[in-house]
This record gives C-alpha cells, sequence and structure tokens, in this order.
C-alpha cells in the first residue's frame, strides 16, 4: 500500500466518521459542526484528487452558503442548546439495516461490473475553461447547474427562515 492509498483511507475514514457523528449526535448544533467538518472532508478529497475548482466549490457552496445558514437558524430558534429526542430502538434498526443493506448493495455493484484503471495521466483543466463552459449555453454548457447551485441556496435560506419564525411563534403562543 502507498502513500497516496493511505491518505485515501484516512480522508475516507474522516469523512466518514464525522457523517455517523453528524447523524448520531443528540445536540443539534453538535451535529451542524459535525456535518461542517464532514463537507471539509469531502472537500479534501476533492483536493487529494486534484480537482481544485469542484474543492473550491464545495467550500464555499456547502460549507460557506449550506452550514451557516443552518447555523444561523438553529441559533435564531428558542431551543438551540436542549438535546433533541432519544430516537427508538426501532428506528435505530431499521437506520442499521438501511445502512448494511446500502453497503451490500455497493459491494455487489462493485463486484459485477468492477473498477480498472483507464488512464495513468492526470487531467488538467484550466479554470478559464471552466468558466467558459460555465456560462455556455450549448451542447457542453453549465449554465442549468449554476442556476440550480443559486436555487439551493435560497432554498436553504428560506427555510432557514422558516424555521426561526415557526419556533418564535409557537413561543409567542
Amino acid at each position: 500500500m502507498n502513500a497516496s492509498a493511505i491518505i485515501f483511507y484516512l480522508i475516507s475514514a474522516f469523512i466518514l466518521g464525522s457523517g455517523i457523528l453528524a447523524v448520531s449526535s443528540r445536540k443539534i448544533f453538535r451535529a451542524a459542526i459535525w456535518l461542517l467538518f464532514s463537507l471539509v472532508g469531502i472537500a479534501s478529497l476533492y483536493f487529494w484528487m486534484e480537482v481544485e475548482f469542484i474543492a473550491a466549490v464545495q467550500i464555499i457552496v456547502y460549507v460557506g452558503g449550506i452550514v451557516v445558514l443552518i447555523i444561523f437558524s438553529i441559533f435564531l430558534t428558542q431551543h438551540s442548546g436542549s438535546e433533541m429526542p432519544k430516537t427508538s430502538r426501532m428506528k435505530t434498526l431499521f437506520a442499521v439495516l438501511a445502512a448494511l443493506f446500502g453497503l451490500l448493495f455497493c459491494c455487489m455493484v462493485i463486484d459485477e461490473y468492477g473498477f480498472t484503471q483507464l488512464a495513468t495521466v492526470s487531467f488538467t483543466v484550466p479554470v478559464a475553461q471552466i468558466g467558459t463552459q460555465m456560462l455556455a449555453m450549448g451542447e457542453h454548457g453549465y449554465a442549468l447547474p449554476f442556476e440550480v447551485v443559486s436555487m439551493l441556496l435560497l432554498a436553504a435560506m428560506i427555510g432557514c427562515i422558516v424555521i426561526a419564525m415557526k419556533n418564535k411563534e409557537e413561543a409567542v403562543i
């Protein structure tokens, strides 16, 4: 095993560990922080694959946008420091079974199709070419996904406002 594989496994373990802690934490603010760490781990995986532009977009859009909006909405609610209710054993059992089923399904797909190394030379795409394609409306243009990302940020912002307003109304009643 070479150093590149060790780095990949370390980054993957970090992503999986922080993702598991994000969904299993009983404090909502800690869950948001673990989600932040998981998304930063995904960005580091993109950096490891030498796709710096996608890593920067991951950090800007998800870490800088979505997670910050989630944290602001947590702070705007009345019960931001309280613990979430404990999940029942039945829900935990079904979650574990669903995770095992997903793992088994992924292993079956990998075994059936397999993955071969197609290229030994790393690819380089200049950022200017990415920017040109991002604004292009033609066949290989990315104007629609660029707009979808802006709609995702808008939906997250509206969701945070609704969450904050909903809890304040409940506190008044």
